[in-house]
Formats: C-alpha cells, sequence, structure tokens
C-alpha cells in the first residue's frame, strides 16, 4: 500500500516530471485574459498619448466588445433558464459605453471584470489546494498476502473485507483494518495530528495513514471504495466542484438593484436630457464587489476548516455553519471514547459466559458499530474461534440478526421484558447492555463501559464560545448512563432510547427554531445528518454512510475542530458581508454623483475599478485572521 510502489505505477511516476509544466500552463491560462486586456488598454493609452486618438478608441473599443460578447451569451443563457441576475448590469454598461463611444470607460470596465474573475480563480485555487492534495496522496496498489504465503501487489480496487494485507515502511494504508501486529503510524493527513501515533495489535487502522515504523500485517474491514480516506477523497471532489448557491448573493437583491440601477440611469438621462449620465450610472453600478468579495470569502473559508481537520462539502454548507445556533450531538464514538470495553459477560443459568461472548462476536463481524468492534475484539483477546456467520441483517438503531453454526442469534437492544435472571440488575451506572438472543429468547447480556472522551467538556465549552447558544445529546443508550454522559459534558439536554427515526424528529423540531448542526458516527445516525442544516459526520472513524450524506466530515476523531470550524465559519460569512455591503454602498453613493452629472463613465470606470480592488482584497482576509492556531502559523 504505496504512495508510489516500486515497479507498480510507472505510468503515474513517468507523469510527475509533466506536473510543472502543467502548472504553469494552468497559471498561465488564469492570467492570460487579465494580461491580454491589460496590455491591450496600455497599448490604447500610448496611441492616445502620442497623438493617434482614433487608433487608441478603435483598441479600447474592440476591448470592450472582447468583453461584451461573452458576458452577453452568459446573460442570455440565465435568461434562457429564468435566471435574472445583475450581471446585466454589466453587460448593460458595456453596451452603452460602445453606444456613446466611451470607448476608454469600456475597455477599464473590461479590465474590472477580469480582473474580478483572475483574482476570484486564484482565490479558489488556493483554497483547494490542501483538498486537491489528498487526490494526488490516494494509494493506487495494495500488498496482498495469498493462500501460499506469498505476497502480490494488487490494485486497491480488488482488496475486499477479509483480505490479509502487508503494510510495508512508508507505505500508505489503502484500505480500513485491524492491524495484526503493533504498528507506527504518521496520520496527520488523515487526522490532522502531527506526531506519530502507536497502534497495538487487533487495533482499528484508516486508510490513508502512513506507516512510519516497521512493516505489519493488516486484516481489511472495508473495500478501498468505502474506506475513510476514499470518503474523504469523494468530499474533497464535491468541495472543489461544487459551487455555494450563496456566493451568487447578488442574484438574491437582483430584483430590488437593477430596478434601481435603471431606474437612477433613467432619471439622471431624464433629467438633464443626457444620456451619458445613464452610462455613468451603469458603469459604476457593476456590481462586483457583490459578485466576487462573497465567493472569494467563503471559499477561503472552505481552505481554512480543511487545514483544520473539518472538510466542508460546500460554500453553502461553510455559510449555514456560520449561523448555527443549535448542536445536536451523538453520544458514543463523539463524546464519548467511541472504543467501549468488555466489562463483564452475563450468561442464563446454565450457559457459558465466553459461550455468549462469541456468539455475539460471529454475529457483530460485518457491523461497522463501535459495540460490534468491542465484542469481536474482546473475543479475540479472549482467544475464542469466531464462526462465520450467515444472513446478517442490521436494523440500525436495534441491532443485528445472523445465523451461526445453525442458530439464529440476535444481538442488540431487548424488545420485551428482562428474564427474571436479569432483573436484579446487570446495570452499572455507566455501562451499557448489548443482549444476546436466539430463538428461545435472551440467552446472554455483555455489559460495555465506554468513557467520556478526556476533551469532551472543553470541546463543549469550545463550541459555546464559538456561538452555538444549545446543545442536545441524543442517544439510543439507556437514561441512566445518557444523563451521566451528560452531566459530565455540560450539555443542555439529553433524548435517550431514541431510534434513528426519533432523532430525525428531534433534528427537525430543533430546526424550526434555529440553524441546527447534527454531529453523529454511526449508520443510525446518517438519516439525522441529512435533516439537519449542516450534518456532520465523525469520518474518522469510518463510518461512511454517515459521511455519504454528512455536509461536512471531521477527519480527526475529536469533536473540537468543529469549534474552530464554526468560528471561521463565522468569520468568513462576516467579511464576505463586510465586504459586499462596503462595497455596494460605495458604489450606490457613486451611482448618485454620476446621475447628478458629477462623475463621467471614465472617472466612474476607474472608481469603480479601485471599490472593487478594495472589496476582493477585504475577501482575501479570510483566508487569515479569526480563530488561529498551529496549522496556521
Amino acid at each position: 500500500m504505496r504512495s508510489q510502489p516500486a515497479g507498480a505505477d510507472r505510468g503515474a511516476d513517468e507523469c510527475v516530471p509533466e506536473r510543472p509544466v502543467r502548472a504553469r500552463r494552468l497559471r498561465w491560462r488564469l492570467w492570460a485574459p487579465l494580461t491580454g486586456l491589460t496590455a491591450a488598454v496600455l497599448l490604447g493609452a500610448g496611441l492616445w498619448l502620442s497623438g493617434r486618438t482614433g487608433a487608441a478608441d478603435l483598441v479600447w473599443a474592440a476591448v470592450t466588445l472582447v468583453a461584451l460578447l461573452p458576458a452577453a451569451a452568459s446573460v442570455l443563457r440565465d435568461l434562457w433558464r429564468r435566471r435574472f441576475g445583475v450581471d446585466v448590469i454589466a453587460v448593460l454598461a458595456l453596451a452603452g459605453a460602445l453606444g456613446v463611444g466611451e470607448y476608454l470607460a469600456g475597455a477599464v470596465i473590461a479590465v474590472m471584470l477580469a480582473t474580478g474573475r483572475t483574482l476570484e480563480a486564484y482565490a479558489q485555487r488556493r483554497a483547494t489546494r490542501d483538498l486537491r492534495a489528498l487526490l494526488e496522496r490516494a494509494p493506487r496498489t495494495a500488498r496482498r498476502r495469498t493462500a501460499d504465503g506469498g505476497v502480490e501487489v494488487v490494485p486497491v480496487d480488488r482488496v475486499a473485507a477479509g483480505d490479509r494485507l502487508l503494510v510495508g515502511p512508508g507505505d500508505v494504508v489503502a484500505v480500513d483494518g485491524i492491524t495484526e501486529a503493533p504498528a507506527t503510524l504518521d496520520e496527520s493527513v488523515v487526522t490532522g495530528e502531527s506526531r506519530l501515533v502507536e497502534r497495538a495489535a487487533g487495533q482499528p487502522v484508516a486508510s490513508g495513514v502512513i506507516n512510519a515504523g516497521a512493516g505489519f500485517g493488516l486484516r481489511a474491514t472495508e473495500s478501498a471504495q468505502r474506506s475513510t480516506y476514499a470518503g474523504i477523497v469523494r468530499l474533497a471532489r464535491e468541495a472543489t466542484a461544487r459551487k455555494a448557491p450563496t456566493v451568487r448573493l447578488a442574484d438574491r437583491y437582483a430584483a430590488a438593484f437593477v430596478p434601481f440601477t435603471l431606474a437612477l440611469a433613467g432619471l439622471g438621462w431624464a433629467w438633464s436630457g443626457d444620456f451619458i449620465r445613464a452610462v455613468a450610472v451603469l458603469v459604476v453600478a457593476t456590481p462586483c464587489p457583490l459578485l466576487l468579495a462573497t465567493p472569494i470569502a467563503i471559499v477561503s473559508g472552505l481552505s481554512r476548516v480543511a487545514r483544520r481537520g473539518v472538510l466542508v462539502r460546500d460554500g453553502g454548507s461553510l455559510e449555514v455553519l456560520g449561523r448555527a445556533r443549535t448542536l445536536l450531538v451523538d453520544k458514543t464514538g463523539t463524546l464519548t471514547a467511541g472504543r467501549p470495553r468488555v466489562a463483564r459477560t452475563l450468561a442464563a443459568p446454565g450457559g457459558d459466559p465466553d459461550e455468549v461472548l462469541r456468539l455475539a462476536a460471529s454475529v457483530e463481524q460485518l457491523s461497522p458499530h463501535v459495540l460490534a468492534a468491542a465484542l469481536v475484539r474482546q473475543a479475540g483477546d479472549r482467544g475464542l474461534r469466531l464462526s462465520t456467520p450467515t444472513e446478517v441483517t442490521e436494523e440500525p438503531g436495534r441491532g443485528v440478526r445472523g445465523r451461526v453454526d445453525g442458530r439464529r442469534i440476535r444481538v442488540g437492544q431487548l424488545t420485551g421484558e428482562a428474564p427474571p435472571w436479569a432483573r436484579s440488575g446487570p446495570e452499572p451506572a455507566g455501562r451499557s447492555v448489548v443482549w444476546v438472543s436466539d430463538e428461545t429468547g435472551p440467552i446472554g447480556a455483555v455489559l460495555l463501559e465506554d468513557p467520556v472522551r478526556p476533551d469532551a467538556r472543553r470541546a463543549v465549552d469550545r463550541l459555546r464560545t464559538a456561538g452555538l447558544t444549545r446543545i442536545v445529546m441524543v442517544t439510543g443508550d439507556r437514561p441512566e448512563t445518557a444523563r451521566q454522559v451528560a452531566d459530565a459534558v455540560g450539555v443542555d439536554d439529553v433524548l435517550a432510547r431514541c431510534t434513528p427515526q426519533e432523532k430525525v424528529a428531534r433534528v427537525r423540531a430543533e430546526a424550526d427554531r434555529a440553524v441546527t448542526v447534527m454531529v453523529g458516527d454511526g449508520v443510525n445516525d446518517a438519516p439525522a445528518l441529512a435533516e439537519a442544516s449542516v450534518g456532520v459526520a465523525m469520518g474518522a472513524t469510518g463510518a461512511s454512510a454517515s459521511a455519504d450524506v454528512a455536509d461536512a466530515v471531521l477527519t480527526v476523531d475529536r469533536l473540537d475542530p468543529l469549534a474552530d470550524a464554526v468560528e471561521i465559519a463565522r468569520y468568513a460569512r462576516r467579511i464576505a458581508v463586510q465586504s459586499a455591503t462596503v462595497g455596494m454602498g460605495l458604489a450606490v453613493l457613486a451611482m448618485g454623483f454620476a446621475a447628478a452629472g458629477r462623475l463621467p463613465p471614465v472617472a466612474g470606470a476607474f472608481l469603480q475599478e479601485g471599490i472593487d480592488v478594495l472589496v476582493i482584497v477585504n475577501a482575501l482576509r479570510a483566508l487569515r485572521g479569526g480563530p488561529r492556531g498551529p496549522v496556521d502559523s
């Protein structure tokens, strides 16, 4: 499982020298339009200074036309799709400048539009470079053990759950799995943790981490397509490909702003009888501050939260996260360690506790839930030989059913009353109970304890500081256990013994009162994550089902980076609103002077260019400032 295995990826290695060339081509394409238009405007200025005013006007008119044609085509496409935005003002300004012979003003507007688009593209590239790095690091091959004891190099898409792999020194782990020997790992790419991590035999390892020590064996628990790293890469692709609806904030105000602009331009024309005043109004009304400041600030925020260990699906989700007031959080794997330990195994009279554990672990081998991993791990520690289950089905939030050695075994919650042998209360405070049943009824119970994360209380406090005013814990666990965890971490409310449907209902109820964030890590959390204003999955635990429907994924196995993300989202949104408000305020003021004949089109064009640069540079502040940490230093 190497990032570049010797001999296995010659084609990929041969492409490496081409990357600088490709990067130079991308930079050239990025800056070429702005450079070309600027050079043409300067050429026209040189011709004008040398007394060749006709040639200068011809060059400036050509520059205006070059900008007008694609802008007009874009507006027509939007109108055909029944979308109406403020881009129409830029088209009218360019057309008006050509119509009244204000060619220099039209050329300056063209450069202004090119400047804004170029800076937006530059911010997009800079903001997504961390996400693109994930795609480049994706492992392509894995070393798989063969039946005769050998090792073969295979493409990662041929690795299946249950395969035994060999992870060599420096290799990138290609799939989620369980270590067969102690391992030293560099998990910084996935979790953001810079220190090396020691994993004992039998512990889970997420794909995408790097083996920083000696080689070790790994038993795959997921295919490459369903592993942690693949989920992060999918999210990265979506984050780079999708554009937030809120980054076109200007279109929300088009219904009011465009008629206002046209009315003011018409008033200036009607009052003076001079059409040039109308053109001047249109020139300074070109809404680049609103069109560009918002996407630059939001996309910059996306980059910063990614470096904090939070991958947000798109800018719209980040903008909503910045307005969040309520947080609903699952207990297991989020507020607690997520690695429950088997504290005790009980058996019905005449039964064998080890057999109860063996049956339960056999059924749970295929389940991704953290409680299942605890049962399988404990069975391994006791040296119990597990059977391969058949007819396995899982009901999220309820349990798992399957056939083991011919017996129908169910592991999960108790559907009826507890049997007489268990009514004395085998549930000490702070422990969860997993019931094991066969066709005759309960045959035993496994008591598990899941300690509260040491940093959970601090994370909850930080989330409150970030602006979340209400924090609710939702869990399928017993009320006694849930209340104990709630008291330890300091949440406002608790909902225990809730099914996935009840979680969805609670999320919907909270969302009716405020913008709501839901954090979960299991398959049973996926419906609630989809229902929340912003769903956040604990992706480091490999819960692919919840990560697939989430709006954001925590690549670290703790909650405090979410507080960073909320703070950064609020900061980016504040910068976006500030840039757009100040920019448009200055533009409206200039429109008033233009309508009064105090600002000719050429001067208005240069003034608008200055306003655009001001607000865009201010929007780029979202790449820095606000909450700081080691990743920004």
